[in-house]
């Protein structure tokens, strides 16, 4: 008897299909023994939707039922409810749900950890999981780790964020933007204790006395800035410091123009694959460019490229004999970049803001709107919103506006004699 089989979460779960049964069944090894469950649908979309919602349950189900366990072992121990109220049930009460005692921020942390990669599968990438679970663990787990989840407040949010400031790594105070994405990760941790009823309400945690930052520009070349860039790297690619590094300097230069001509950002550009690249002529404006399938934060999305991008390319693909499973961009020439940046003198642009390989995503777009391009296509291209571009980018281009709108004057009307 044949049997069709896929797996999903991770190799969690598995969905088969038997020659003589119309549904498809599902199926889980957890606390040492199978669990299996039929999807009563026909269809393999249903059928893996009722299968991660099942395995959910079964999870949440296993994970009350070994915590029950736990507090009756407890109780024949102590033989006191009072010297568990670290361990006691959620009670429940006719209208509400009472918070439970004693919770920490570790359990609740733990919590989040083990739901949020599980339940945002296939919506966010694994790489944005993990920053979140790198944010407990590095820096919230040191400060918050035993507190009582009911003895986090505003205040104490405060106080970690002055910490944080007054302790930073190697003597470096961290950005608005880091202490941002460490209270988001923290929300979401007092979030999940809320839905578990450890604590009535998540406080507000906003930061105090600034709602909003200084608007800046990204650092991106000027078109005199990025003809120097490339023509260093050029420069260093014919004539290398050192005849075995040659191929550094070619893949740097490559790199440079790859990305100036793509918009790309630099993690797409390290997970692009040969096979995520195709080389074809563009039937709206006839050039040939490169069309990419790009797997960033978001999913998979699609990007077209500027024809300079081609070369570029095929250049990459025949030194390093790319085949179409291979890295286009294996590893970040980040030091060589460096080392030409301060040669030129370019490694800071006029007002301050230090340039990287970021920096080559944000020249594509302010060239493109330089030249005229379609605000709209141009946040389609890069994955990104309108609303962005317009903030970081138009806002100090001055190709962006339109002294013909600008200096408009309304004609003043004549008196005529008669009416005199």
């Amino acid at each position: 008897m044949s049997i069709e089989t896929h797996d999903l979460m991770d190799g969690k779960v598995h969905i088969y299909k038997r020659d003589n049964s119309r549904y498809w069944q599902c199926s889980t090894y957890m606390d040492g023994r199978n669990h299996r469950m039929s999807t009563k649908a026909e269809t393999l979309t249903m059928a893996k939707e009722f299968a991660r919602e099942w395995y959910m349950t079964t999870y949440v189900t296993s994970k009350q039922y070994h915590q029950s366990t736990r507090t009756s072992l407890l109780l024949k121990t102590f033989g006191s409810k009072a010297q568990l109220t670290e361990h006691a049930p959620i009670q429940h009460h006719p209208k509400k749900i009472q918070p439970q005692e004693g919770h920490t921020f570790r359990e609740a942390a733990d919590k989040f950890i083990a739901e949020y990669g599980i339940i945002t599968e296939g919506q966010r990438n694994k790489d944005w999981t993990a920053q979140h679970t790198m944010r407990v663990n590095v820096h919230l787990m040191p400060f918050f780790a035993d507190k009582p989840l009911t003895e986090i407040s505003a205040g104490l949010v405060q106080e970690y964020r002055l910490h944080r400031s007054t302790t930073g790594h190697k003597g470096r105070k961290p950005s608005r933007s880091t202490l941002h994405h460490e209270t988001v990760t923290l929300r979401l941790v007092l979030k999940t204790a809320h839905r578990y009823g450890w604590i009535q309400q998540v406080p507000d945690i906003s930061p105090p006395y600034k709602t909003s930052g200084k608007v800046k520009h990204r650092a991106w070349f000027s078109p005199a800035e990025y003809k120097m860039l490339f023509e260093a790297t050029r420069e260093k690619a014919k004539n290398p410091p050192r005849e075995q590094f040659r191929y550094v300097w070619e893949d740097l230069h490559d790199y440079v123009l790859f990305m100036a001509n793509t918009g790309l950002r630099p993690d797409e550009a390290a997970r692009l694959e040969y096979r995520d690249v195709t080389a074809v002529t563009d039937q709206d404006s006839g050039e040939r460019l490169l069309e990419i399938e790009v797997r960033g934060k978001r999913g998979v999305g699609h990007c077209k490229s500027m024809t300079g991008a081609i070369l570029p390319f095929q250049r990459m693909q025949k030194r390093n004999q790319g085949k179409p499973t291979d890295k286009i961009f294996g590893k970040r020439r980040r030091n060589e970049l460096n080392t030409i940046l301060e040669e030129l003198n370019l490694k800071f642009d006029r007002d301050g803001n230090v340039r990287t390989a970021y920096s080559l995503r944000h020249t594509y777009i302010c060239l493109r709107l330089m030249e005229g391009a379609d605000i709209y296509q141009i946040a389609k291209n890069c994955r990104t919103s309108v609303e962005m571009i317009e903030q970081f980018y138009a806002s100090h281009l001055k190709n962006t506006l339109d002294a013909s709108a600008i200096n408009v004057r309304k004609p003043k009307k004549k008196v005529s004699k008669t009416s005199k």
